[in-house]
């Protein structure tokens, strides 16, 4: 804001000038309060500058709707959604969302720098403002291969860009339990910054882990599952992230916790939220929603995506209808049941009904770089590489507990022929590999999982997190094979094979994250994608989703990566095979 701008809206403030937009007949929420109160709102040079009574070049009739601020979502992975941030935006700002704080780790440990260059760039002047949070750990774990290495001197250069708030979510607690230099080095980068936040993934972690985090500065986590964790991170002075995305569900586990005297601590976020659930349940104006369902104040509810997440992350003009605060804001038809009808960015309309406004979002979009459309390098694959040797008919097993990143450790008996594991439909006991796939160096990990339930045929993705490697899964190696030569021809995405048929295909050549597609385009992917799953058979929603976490070693219980089987747990890698007496 320059000298002029702020002398007009101070000469509106005081009535002196016609305000540029005058919102009439509404009630406002009062986030600071909790009330309803009511007056003219005022809204000049994109801000806020009154409440009361006033005269605009403009008038907005809102005819007894609410008026609500933008919605905040204090923490999203864009690339999850499998769209740009010009595709994003269009799909959650008529759910009222018109901040996002978004963590790029999922493109960055593709493609490094160049990706979170590539997201900043792209989410440029688009009608809802995109802050990201660096990526803490690139790799993510020392246990696997990714694309990228960002050290904290790769990393302190960009906290001079605007948009960039802090330090993401960090994962790799070992590094900071043991004072690890380079993780140290990162931590004090970011606490030594002007005004950031440090992200927490605090999956698991006990009283200890939590004392460990709050003392690194680490003030946040989106992990907990449980009242007793989420009542862990508030005691010790965490804002608790109660996340409700497409697999991890944890809303209705943790909303007990929520009361009038924590409240301020709490607010709600997506995570990782497929775009076909935004377009049908919307992002964090859902979480509103069924928070006030559940009896939650609504006032209460707003405030959680609203005024919480903007303070808890330094955005001191945003997240409230009150002068010298930025005009993002809705109008919403019904308080309890918060159906979002318009959506204003700086006082402009940006959405309607449920649509966004054509004229809001730039004519040109941002190019994509080479680098992040080659991104798959595999060794050249044989049935070789998918054979899984087992001394014994006992072994370890991925466990998938559905809606939930959390699997389970199962120790059972498994088919086994001529000392190779086989799988077993009737069993539900399939063959997984993860294959690296970003410098073709033959790595590949075995394992097995139980709970996707394939009938026949096979799945392969390269949106495997954090490391993004290819991963498989199927009932036979053929179908398996089949999948992932699919996925290597279109540089990344999904498949469904079945023996050496593919299926269906969707392409995510962008880092092999991301489709170049409309949201249109890519939904209409997405519903061959689920014909083709319905077709082979399979017991959960979404095992796509399922899938691209069974890969994420910093979430408990067991996982596979391209190094093998892990225990997180015990944080090392453990034989897929076990004796019979330790079962």
């Amino acid at each position: 804001m320059d000298r002029q701008q702020l002398q007009k809206n101070i000469h509106v403030a005081a009535g002196k000038e016609p305000a540029d937009l005058v919102i009439k007949n509404g009630h406002i929420v009062d986030v600071f309060n909790g009330q309803i109160i009511t007056g003219d709102v005022a809204i000049c040079n994109g801000s806020f500058v009154g409440i009361g009574s006033f005269e605009g070049k403009e008038t907005l009739d809102a005819k007894g709707m609410t008026i609500v601020p933008g919605l905040i979502d204090g923490h999203a992975h864009i690339e999850s959604a499998l769209v740009t941030p010009e595709t994003f935006a269009r799909t959650v700002i008529p759910h009222g969302v018109t901040t996002l704080i978004a963590d790029p780790h999922e493109i960055a440990n593709v493609s490094g720098v160049a990706g979170i260059q590539y997201l900043l760039d792209s989410s440029e002047d688009l009608p809802m403002e995109t802050y990201y949070m660096l990526p803490s750990s690139v790799p993510a774990t020392p246990w696997e291969k990714n694309g990228a290495t960002l050290d904290a001197e790769t990393l302190s250069p960009l906290y001079r860009h605007p948009r960039i708030l802090g330090l993401g979510e960090v994962m790799d607690y070992p590094s900071v339990r043991d004072s690890n230099p380079e993780m140290l080095d990162k931590l004090i980068d970011a606490i030594n910054q002007p005004t950031t936040q440090i992200d927490g993934h605090a999956a698991g972690l006990d009283e200890t882990g939590i004392n460990i985090y709050m003392t690194a500065h680490i003030r946040t986590d989106h992990e907990c599952v449980s009242q007793e964790e989420a009542r862990t991170r508030l005691e010790r002075g965490m804002y608790l992230m109660i996340r409700e995305g497409s697999v991890a569900k944890n809303m209705h586990a943790l909303l007990p916790v929520v009361n009038e005297r924590n409240a301020r601590r709490c607010f709600f976020v997506t995570d990782d939220k497929h775009l076909s659930d935004i377009r049908t349940d919307g992002s964090v104006n859902y979480c509103v929603k069924e928070a006030i369902r559940q009896g939650l104040d609504p006032i209460t509810a707003i405030r959680m995506v609203t005024l919480n997440a903007a303070e808890c992350f330094g955005l001191r003009q945003k997240g409230a209808i009150a002068p010298g605060y930025d005009a993002d804001f809705l109008l919403v038809d019904g308080l309890q049941s918060f159906v979002v009808d318009q959506v204003f960015k700086s006082g402009q309309l940006v959405a309607e009904q449920g649509q966004p406004i054509e004229g809001a979002f730039p004519a040109r979009l941002h190019s994509v770089p080479n680098q992040l459309l080659d991104s798959v390098r595999l060794p050249e694959l044989t049935s070789n590489h998918l054979q899984l040797p087992l001394n014994s008919s006992h072994a370890r097993v991925i466990g998938i507990i559905e809606d939930s990143l959390i699997t389970e450790h199962i120790l059972t008996s498994v088919p086994v022929s001529n000392g190779y594991f086989q799988t077993s439909t009737s069993e539900d006991l399939l063959k997984m590999a993860v294959i690296e796939r970003h410098h073709a160096s033959g790595r590949v990990g075995l394992g097995i999982v139980q709970g996707l339930g394939l009938k026949r045929g096979a799945l392969a993705s390269t949106m495997a997190h954090d490391s993004h490697n290819l991963v498989l899964a199927g009932v036979d190696d053929r179908s398996m094979l089949t999948a992932a030569k699919a996925i290597e021809k279109v540089g990344g995405g999904l498949a469904v094979a079945d023996g050496d048929q593919v299926l269906a295909l969707l392409p995510l050549p962008i880092a092999g994250l991301i489709s170049d597609d409309s949201a249109e385009g890519l939904l209409s992917g997405l519903k061959k994608i689920t014909s083709a799953l319905e077709e082979i058979g399979t017991s959960i929603s979404n095992p796509f989703l399922s899938l691209s976490f069974l890969t994420l070693p910093v979430i408990p219980h067991l996982k596979l990566t391209d190094g093998g089987l892990f225990d997180v747990e015990r944080f090392c890698f453990t034989d897929v095979g076990v004796n019979k007496v330790t079962i």
